[in-house]
């Protein structure tokens, strides 16, 4: 009789054990930010920005790791107000489940410095310049980006999202500039 308990028992941990294994693979599944940790070779990553907060705005944000050091960011943002300024930052987490884009938590910042513009000594990780639409409401931008990396570490952008917000950053408000509400947003993904 205990060989049959025995034997029952260890079969109900396998099938527990198994059961508590599985993941959700589903496409709607948001990645986190671990899943920097999932490409470590990974040289080249891209935001697809989607809509939040009623707006139309989207585009995309592509990151390019640079032999020399550094991540070349190419952004092209379309669907905003025409001739408008807006913040424009990676946050913390990878996740753009929220209609008003919160749950991509705050601005990146491994470093635990205070918020500022990239070219300040002192700023997030995350912090990039303010956006700028056009007459016919497009905003794109190129620059290099020194204190974030594409692949593992702590300063991977990869597993984090890019915010779109509704108003500039005014740079010295800590610890979000100031910057409104998030009107898009796009979780970065190796590619």
């Amino acid at each position: 009789m205990k060989r049959v308990l025995f034997g029952l028992t260890v079969g109900a941990a396998a099938v527990l054990a198994a059961g508590c294994a599985q993941t959700d693979k589903s496409p709607s599944a948001a990645p986190t930010a671990s899943a920097a940790m999932a490409a470590p070779g990974a040289t080249r990553a891209a935001a697809p920005l989607a809509s939040k907060s009623g707006t139309n705005t989207g585009g995309r944000v592509t990151f390019e790791q640079q032999q020399g050091g550094g991540v070349m960011v190419v952004v092209a943002v379309t669907g905003l107000p025409p001739g408008t300024t807006h913040g424009f930052h990676i946050h913390e987490k990878g996740d753009c489940s929220a209609p008003d884009g919160m749950s991509a938590g705050g601005h990146f910042n491994p470093g635990a410095k205070p918020h500022g513009q990239m070219s300040m000594p002192e700023h997030h990780a995350g912090d990039m310049n303010n956006l700028t639409a056009d007459s016919a409401g497009n905003a794109r931008a190129q620059f290099v980006m020194s204190d974030v990396t594409v692949g593992a570490g702590p300063n991977s952008v990869v597993g984090r999202s890019v915010i779109v917000h509704k108003d500039p950053d005014d740079y010295r408000t800590q610890p979000t500039g100031n910057a409104g509400g998030r009107i898009a947003c796009g979780v970065i993904a190796a590619t």
